[in-house]
């Protein structure tokens, strides 16, 4: 009895489900770790699914009005109305990826553990090249003549050699999520450089960053997000890890016999320090203070990490095709939240 196209498709997604749709496998990769698509897209990073929509968008609060006012006991009252908002807007960009089988490859190929090997090799660099775009996209520097690609770290946190919240526009943009800074000018996020990872340079200036990014506010309401700086990440590249590490060692007294006690456990005020491999090639050793709680990836539902079955190609009878497709951005809801310090 010949084997059916509906056979070899249902067999084919049988093994693909088994393998686990969606999951990101760490083996054959171009760098040690993918933050995107490790860490950004999982719960524990604050990925967010939004259930439909063209895109996201948010409502700022970006001014309060100034100041209340102090009054005689028969004074007339003055009637404080103001425009108190500002409208966020996101879109979605869309990422596609697929595999391809031969039905001869599978049928001289007959049994599971066999078929896994036609298979399995051929997911894993889809899934792997999924995630080193992904990884790209997130890291490098903006193209404003490119709608397509999702907006990564360097649109939302912009850098600046002045203190302060300086985070403007990235360059080439005129609006940051459709936000125009000169109506909310106080959507910037923090900015600073440092010449030296030492305890008295950067050290010094990432305490004063973290403190004028933790705000809490002092008004209790349902519709407020949560508190900032509740999840905070510091991510920098290889060089600066290792003089952070160099500086960590040496106000250790007790290494013992540890020739790198600071491995693996590099934190700051309790907040992860991560080495992101794709930062390396960054000249200006840049210290990424980010909050997962104002700093999101955004997935649409139905369309996150969505594979579908194994069908014919349109145009190669013998040929089964498997899809990848992901809609996704990213979104910060409070840049003040937020810091870059470079060298």
């Amino acid at each position: 009895m010949p084997i059916r196209d509906v056979d070899i498709a249902d067999m084919l997604t049988t093994t693909l489900y088994k393998l686990g749709r969606g999951r990101f496998e760490q083996i054959a990769q171009e760098l040690q770790e993918y933050f995107v698509m490790k860490q950004l897209l999982t719960k524990r990073g604050g990925v967010k699914v939004q259930g439909s929509g063209l895109g996201v968008k948010e409502t700022l609060m970006n001014n309060d009005g100034g100041y209340s006012q102090w009054v005689g006991l028969y004074d007339e009252d003055t009637i404080v109305v103001g425009d108190y908002l500002d409208q966020m807007k996101v879109e979605w960009c869309r990422l596609t990826d697929n595999m391809a089988y031969a039905r001869q490859e599978l049928l001289e190929n007959r049994g599971e553990e066999r078929v896994n090997n036609v298979i399995r090799p051929r997911r894993i660099a889809m899934m792997l090249r999924i995630a080193k775009t992904l990884e790209r996209a997130f890291f490098d520097t903006p193209d404003p003549d490119n709608e397509l690609v999702m907006w990564g770290l360097k649109y939302w946190l912009v850098k600046d050699s002045a203190q302060g919240f300086n985070g403007g526009y990235p360059t080439g943009f005129s609006r940051i999520g459709n936000v125009n800074l000169t109506k909310s000018p106080t959507f910037k996020n923090w900015t600073d450089s440092y010449t030296d990872v030492t305890k008295q340079d950067l050290i010094k200036k990432m305490r004063k960053a973290h403190r004028k990014t933790h705000w809490v506010s002092p008004i209790s309401a349902e519709e407020f997000r949560s508190e900032t700086g509740k999840k905070r990440q510091i991510l920098v590249n290889e060089e600066t890890i290792s003089d952070m590490e160099d500086v960590g060692e040496a106000q250790n007294e007790n290494l013992g016999r540890d020739l790198a006690s600071m491995d693996d456990q590099m934190v700051f005020r309790k907040h992860p320090i991560r080495p992101v491999p794709y930062l390396d090639s960054d000249a200006t050793n840049p210290v990424y203070m980010i909050d997962l709680a104002t700093f999101h990836a955004i997935v649409l539902k139905g369309d996150y990490l969505r594979e579908s079955d194994a069908k014919v190609a349109p145009k190669q009878h013998n040929v089964f095709v498997v899809h990848v497709d992901l809609s996704i951005n990213t979104i910060c809801t409070n840049r003040r939240a937020n810091a870059v310090l470079s060298k």
